[in-house]
């Protein structure tokens, strides 16, 4: 365990609180698990934490309140489409992103790198950085390490990402091995650039590829910068899973102890729990709301599809173990009911039962990394059956989420 004596001079600070550890022996994977603290400037968040994403300065039809209510902690928005609408200028002006918005506890902002290289022929990546024209209002924009600093302090968030230089899967050696020195060069400037790190941290991105050794090097080279955390990124691409997990396996225990460790993009239930078993602390992902608006559920018994006609008259709630306000109120029936007639409200009652899901979920990551190994490997366990579509054979049996 380490102490923690108060405020620290940094903007962000990681409280190591307990560790659950043991080697792959006899088909059983390795764990490497973390709990502890991340202390920011409008909060600390109790770790491994999830971090629902609000786009565009509002996670997809809920509230703050609402995310208050489902033991949300710490949301993700996006520098590029907060750049491009309404403006970091504007927000600013009105008190910051925080006060915009009305939420009260830390943010996390995507340096808008992954946004920018997903426009493939709308965009020229040079050293300088990246031009390209956005398809919101048609202008074209230059987006640079220095730039990415200034709007997300303007932003006045807790965390502000590094921009780096995402690329293609699959991509060569050589494509990967020039991509990750840029990504270090550009690292430097966006730490030379900063003006209000005592506010606002600044983590830094893990390139590499899929080539072990790139990965490793350039962990140990970005742990060698003492940055305020550390994402793995790059990942989440389109490789299979596998592939993805062995990467991240390999990639964390190169970074420093005593600092935090963000998986950026991933994922479902069970991606989750394999993240945590490898040694990482914080996650973001949309699928827990994007899958709510097409009408997806996760449950302690299996994935439900609302709009399948078994739930036409189906009295029960989503999950009979959860008591958000989605499952307290409101049947299968009448959730489906409003799914199949395009009502708004469907949205917002399945992406507020699945974001309370997924912070139960890591409520409950927290106290097994506490119990141990074999509590997470339990966990993992239900998770995988948490996936299944609700009624397949071999569900899980544990109620709790």
């Amino acid at each position: 365990m380490i102490g923690y004596t108060g405020r620290p001079m940094r903007a962000a600070h990681y409280q190591l609180l307990a560790t659950a550890q043991r080697a792959a022996s006899d088909g059983a994977s390795a764990v490497a698990a973390r709990r502890g603290r991340l202390h920011l400037t409008h909060g600390t968040v109790e770790t491994p934490a999830f971090m629902p994403v609000g786009t565009a300065g509002t996670v997809k039809s809920l509230s703050p309140v609402d995310l208050q209510d489902a033991g949300a902690q710490m949301v993700l928005a996006n520098t590029y489409h907060l750049w491009v609408r309404p403006g970091h200028e504007i927000i600013q002006r009105l008190g910051g992103l925080h006060r915009f918005m009305d939420w009260e506890g830390p943010i996390l902002t995507d340096s808008g790198g992954y946004q920018v290289f997903s426009l493939k022929d709308m965009r020229k990546v040079s050293e300088q950085g990246v031009r390209f024209r956005s398809p919101l209002d048609g202008e074209w924009r230059m987006l640079t390490p220095e730039v990415a600093v200034e709007i997300q302090e303007a932003l006045g968030v807790d965390v502000a990402m590094a921009f780096d230089e995402c690329i293609e899967w699959p991509a060569d050696r050589d494509r990967v091995i020039a991509s990750t020195e840029r990504t270090t060069r550009w690292l430097r400037r966006c730490l030379e650039a900063r003006q209000k790190s005592d506010r606002t941290a600044l983590f830094g991105i893990v390139q590499g590829g899929f080539h072990q050794d790139l990965r490793i090097a350039h962990a140990q080279e970005l742990a060698g910068m003492d940055l305020d955390g550390y994402a793995i990124g790059g990942l989440s691409v389109g490789e299979p899973r596998e592939e993805l997990f062995t990467t991240v396996a390999y990639t964390a225990p190169h970074l420093p102890a005593d600092k935090v460790r963000y998986l950026m993009g991933v994922g479902y239930p069970h991606d989750l729990v394999d993240g945590v078993l490898a040694g990482v602390d914080l996650f973001d992902c949309v699928l827990p709301t994007r899958s709510a608006r097409f009408g997806s559920a996760f449950t302690s018994a299996g994935r439900i599809t609302i709009k399948h006609g078994r739930y036409r008259d189906d009295p029960r709630p989503l999950d009979e173990s959860c008591a958000c306000y989605t499952c307290a109120r409101f049947s299968r029936a009448y959730l489906r009911h409003l799914f199949t007639s395009n009502e708004i409200l469907a949205p917002r009652l399945l992406t507020l039962h699945n974001v309370t899901f997924y912070q139960r979920l890591m409520g409950r990551l927290r106290a097994a990394v506490e119990e141990g190994p074999d509590a997470l490997l339990r966990l993992r366990s239900l998770a995988v059956g948490w996936m299944r579509p609700l009624g397949q054979d071999g569900p899980p049996t544990d109620s709790e989420p």
